[in-house]
């Protein structure tokens, strides 16, 4: 039962035209992998992208973040790995700040196995996931043919309350001034253009890549043949690369002589406005592809001459914040000739959902800014269809039916979209937005504002659940005089009477014409048994009989067979296709709706509106994966969504928080009150470690062995008044700001609790602060001082600042005098706190309501002698016993294995000791409970003995009671020989090589990052010499470990 030229399976179609044909068959995941997905229009662009990127020998591994997946990015990455054997190494993690150390330690570090191979990582991750991990690629080494790293980010994100998906990059607004230069930043828009960008990356050796795609739809839309990217080899620049791929830094479209330009990064609003200005006079438009480097001299050679009038669109999270593409574009052009208007346009997230939900909407802003009228009907010649359906319906399948059927036609464009609603409805809803056109459209489109979700958008609309008439206002989509197709069971008069008073009103009002067809009762009919052929002999009626609507006027029964029989065969199950279609011409019916009696009220509950929350991928054998989670029902997608960051349900306890403690972060927040703050080092000693502890009764805090604690630290109270005298505010005036991440909501605080408790006034200053406090200083001097620190030229004088003379924001703010904006406004250019996490050093089990840590204050001298400190550790060394402090807790790697008899090595510098001291305290409450554990080695280094031999006594004393087979104690600074770790894990490297190798064993490592190429060459060492393997194959086996989760590092 298939349809005439689909022939047998490929790697790339899922299924014959009668089932879902869209997904690549990861059955045959091998044959994919290994072939080419290219000049398929069955094939989505963001699959050949993971396909790219995971080919073997483009990546040595591919990280994929949590986040990624999570809008359907990633797990076609992990399901062709668990099938193949020779792709490169995936790895999963988890999104939190610094997420992106280990891929710079990779880098930076590397293995033995990198050495010879290379080290080219990849890392899926979207814009807020990028947001986290850009402050880590200061230290990303050097890019080189062998050493790289691309970061391939899918641009789509859950905004407001909804969690609905929107295309902004307003979480990358504070991340672009602070990449450091060897880090370029591409964009894509077209299918076509996310797949050369995406292969070029990996052509570029002189830069690492972040490449942004649209995968809010181009990149995940069916119907394009994306042809393979012509570049000539391998080591190439930049510019080289993008010039052989025929893209340029940035596109000029529109009027030659326009006097007014829009700027803005490519996206789905570029692509939008690239197809409005085609016919509009006095109006242009300059893309962005490349956003890093900034090329000053490419944009002003891009904008005609004629141009008097630029306006710059920036996705920002709030309305008060300056967008970094601004700053740019009027960098370059503000000492240009002609004298050119330079306008920002704020656009946060709540407006970029109107401009994807709202017919038209961006097009309108456009008219607005720029006072230039834009006529053109875009959309014409477009036929627009919008299917609702239940997931794991018989019809769910039958927009990939239909986009089959068009695939087919020569001479016909056909593109579809699939989003999904996984919080309205239990059972979830699936939306399919069809754009059906000749095939002779330049620049078409993107599908969420050729065919929003929002009123009088749809031509065609077809809801194939009756259920969803009852639940969601689904007929406020369709168009006046425009036709609406129900699949169900109901007569035309019992669909009359199901129906509520607000959607019989908007079929009058609007004209529409309204039919009902049982696909399932006419299936039933024809074909027995019941089972996939019933299913998909549903999707066939169903086509033919969208066939007579999408002919219009000229169709017949006859007309539509003729159409019919070009795709299917004559006997379909031995019936011949005529039966089929004479049941879909005369099943169908049309339904009158009676005139309403405004004088009743109406008693129906409220109708809901769809809204795009979820992405689903399908994979092998049938299975669908919905936000990175596999499903057995769409309840779990949205508990996946609403807890992005840890993967469990939440904890009974979790209500037990106190959320007004930090009401505008989303970590649950508890108050605990120190009850111990004790100094472990001499006096006279030159660190000062101390050891705290916390009364956590009534909180409902609870942690597990290795987790660390995230301290919401205060700034110095007298500093805070210091800073406010010298700045001439008065510290208890109220101000309000609004809540990060949210523009439209505030909250309202003293000066003082402001700078003390939330603004980050003693962290360190990026690029961009320079650049935004410019623009209030008052003095020509400290203007252009500034401006040169913020500007690229300004590059050492900047790094000096931060990295020699660790100058603070109220540093810079007592330098430049000039420059005083606002409190209010001071505290969105400064940004907030963030909380500092530290290893618990004690065990729950052990210790009951009570949490401790082990903490070494961070201070030092700048070189014109003044003392400075660290913001956290200053504050908690100044804890008094009673105080209150406010906390959460945070996943960690260090964790004891599934089963206690496995041996454990575990090897702590300094504070690095703090998990250990958790876990010997959990192991020896098992011991005195009468249970067996396998033999544990501890390491420890530090200093000296007799300062900072941390816990020693209790270490003692777990030697005694055999809890410690061994103690490896290092003492760097005691002997006239310096003594570290390493050496002393050497002495044990026989008895270590075989817990690790032939007993299961699992070493863990906490501490600074220095020791770890040395730990890990002691280790390698000893499996050359015990287990008779070369370095390579050793290196490669505790790589392996990691995977297992026994080679843990947390390091810092």
């Amino acid at each position: 039962m298939v349809s005439k030229g689909s022939g047998s399976l490929s790697p790339l179609s899922s299924s014959t035209t009668l089932s879902s044909p869209c997904s690549p068959d990861l059955n045959k995941s091998t044959e994919f992998i290994q072939g080419s997905p290219f000049n398929n229009p069955r094939t989505q662009a963001s699959t050949i992208i993971e396909y790219i990127s995971s080919k073997p020998g483009t990546s040595s591994a591919v990280y994929i973040y949590d986040v990624a997946e999570q809008v359907g990015f990633g797990t076609l990455t992990k399901e062709w790995a668990r099938v193949t054997k020779d792709g490169p190494a995936v790895v999963d993690l988890q999104t939190r700040a610094g997420a992106g150390l280990g891929l710079v330690g990779r880098l930076s570090q590397g293995t033995s196995l990198d050495t010879v191979k290379g080290t080219i990582l990849t890392a899926y991750t979207t814009p807020s996931g990028l947001a986290l991990m850009a402050p880590s690629f200061t230290y990303l080494p050097v890019a080189s043919p062998t050493t790289r790293l691309i970061v391939q980010v899918p641009t789509v994100t859950a905004v407001g309350e909804t969690l609905a998906l929107s295309p902004t990059l307003s979480p990358l607004a504070s991340v672009w001034p602070i990449l450091p230069q060897n880090v370029a930043v591409i964009l894509s828009s077209t299918p076509q253009q996310a797949v050369d960008f995406a292969s070029l990356s990996y052509k570029v050796t002189t830069s690492h890549i972040v490449h942004l795609f649209d995968h809010h739809s181009a990149s995940r839309e069916i119907g394009h043949s994306i042809s393979p990217t012509t570049l000539i080899g391998d080591g190439l620049t930049f510019q080289e690369a993008l010039h052989e791929a025929g893209y340029k830094l940035f596109e000029y479209h529109g009027d030659p002589e326009a006097s007014t330009v829009v700027v803005l990064m490519n996206g789905p609003f570029a692509l939008t406005l690239k197809a409005a200005v085609k016919n509009t006079t006095g109006l242009g438009i300059i893309i962005v592809n490349v956003l890093r480097p900034w090329d000053e001299l490419a944009i002003q050679s891009a904008i005609p001459p004629s141009v008097t009038t630029v306006h710059v669109l920036d996705d920002v999270p709030n309305a008060v914040t300056l967008g970094s593409l601004y700053v740019d574009v009027f960098g370059a052009l503000w000492n240009t000739a002609p004298k050119r208007a330079v306008h920002p346009h704020r656009i946060t997230p709540t407006q970029t959902l109107d401009f994807v939900g709202v017919d038209g909407a961006f097009l309108r802003f456009v008219q607005e800014i720029s006072h230039i009228p834009i006529s053109e009907p875009l959309t014409a010649g477009i036929k627009k269809v919008l299917l609702f359906s239940v997931p794991r319906s018989p019809l769910a399948s039958f927009a990939n039916f239909l986009e089959e059927l068009f695939i087919e036609k020569k001479g016909i464009l056909s593109r579809l979209l699939t989003d999904h609603d996984v919080f309205s409805k239990p059972s979830g809803i699936t939306a399919n937005r069809l754009l059906i056109s000749r095939n002779n459209i330049t620049d078409p489109l993107p599908i969420p504002v050729a065919l929003p979700f929002g009123p009088h958008s749809s031509e065609f609309l077809g809801i194939l659940d009756q259920s969803l008439l009852k639940t969601h206002s689904l007929l406020n989509h369709a168009k006046k005089g425009s036709i609406v197709l129900v699949v169900t069971s109901w007569t035309p008069a019992e669909l009359v009477s199901n129906i509520s008073q607000e959607v019989a009103a908007i079929v009058l009002e609007r004209g529409l014409y309204l039919y009902t067809i049982d696909v399932k009762g006419i299936a039933r009919d024809i074909v027995t048994p019941q089972g996939p052929i019933q299913d998909a002999v549903q999707n066939l009626l169903l086509e033919l009989v969208f066939l007579r609507f999408y002919l219009g006027a000229s169709a017949s029964e006859a007309t539509v067979l003729q159409l019919a029989h070009t795709s299917f065969d004559d006997l379909i199950e031995g019936i011949p296709l005529s039966k089929f279609s004479g049941h879909a011409w005369s099943n169908l019916q049309f339904v009158n709706i009676p005139p309403l009696d405004k004088t009743t009220p109406s008693e129906s509950p409220a109708l809901k509106e769809f809204e795009a929350n979820a992405i689903a991928v399908e994979i092998a054998e049938g299975k669908t994966v919905v936000n990175g989670a596999h499903l057995t029902t769409w309840h779990d997608a949205a508990k996946h969504i609403l807890f992005p960051s840890v993967f469990t349900p939440p904890r009974e306890e979790d209500s037990l928080s106190d959320p007004a403690l930090r009401p505008e972060i989303t970590d649950t927040t508890f108050l605990v009150t120190c009850t111990v703050n004790k100094r472990l080092t001499p006096l006279e000693y030159d660190r000062n470690v101390f050891h705290l502890e916390f009364d956590t009764s009534g909180t409902g805090l609870k942690y597990a062995i290795g987790e660390a604690l995230g301290v919401h630290g205060w700034n110095d109270e007298q500093e805070v008044l210091d800073f406010c005298a010298s700045y001439g505010v008065d510290p208890d005036r109220l101000i309000t700001i609004p809540v990060i991440g949210d523009e439209t909501k505030m909250h309202t605080r003293t000066v003082l609790q402001a700078l003390q408790q939330q603004i980050d006034l003693f962290g360190r200053p990026p690029k961009s602060f320079y650049t935004d406090l410019a623009e209030y200083a008052t003095a020509d001097v400290d203007r252009y001082a500034l401006r040169f620190i913020g500007a690229p030229e300004g590059i050492a004088t900047f790094k000096k600042l931060s990295e020699k003379d660790t100058v603070t924001f109220a540093d810079v703010l007592n330098k430049y005098r000039s420059a005083r904006p606002g409190i209010e406004r001071l505290c969105e250019l400064i940004g907030d706190i963030k909380p500092r996490h530290y290893s618990i050093a004690s065990a729950q089990s052990v210790v009951g309501d009570r949490v401790d840590l082990l903490v070494v204050t961070v201070d030092w001298i700048t070189p014109d002698g003044s003392p400075k400190y660290g913001q956290c550790t200053r504050y908690l060394a100044g804890l008094k016993v009673g105080q209150k402090v406010t906390v959460s807790i945070k996943p960690s790697v260090m964790k004891l294995p599934p089963d206690l008899k496995q041996p454990l090595i575990m090897a702590g510098l300094g504070t690095g000791a703090a998990p250990f001291r958790a876990f010997l305290q959990h192991l020896a409450w098992l011991v005195q409970k009468g249970e067996e554990i396998g033999p544990v080695y501890y390491y420890f280094g530090s200093r000296y003995q007799g300062a900072e031999y941390l816990y020693g006594e209790e270490i003692e004393a777990f030697l005694l009671e055999g809890v410690i087979a061994k103690a490896g104690l290092a003492f760097s600074r005691d002997g006239p020989k310096k003594v570290y770790i390493q050496h002393k894990m050497l002495e044990d490297s026989e008895v270590l090589t075989k817990m690790l190798h032939d007993d299961n064993g699992v070493f863990y490592l906490c501490g600074p990052t220095w020791p770890v190429p040395d730990v890990y060459e002691a280790l390698v060492n000893a499996l050359v010499k015990y287990k008779g393997s070369d370095p390579v194959a050793a290196g490669e086996y505790l790589e392996s470990l990691k995977e297992e989760e026994r080679y843990v590092l947390e390091v810092y």
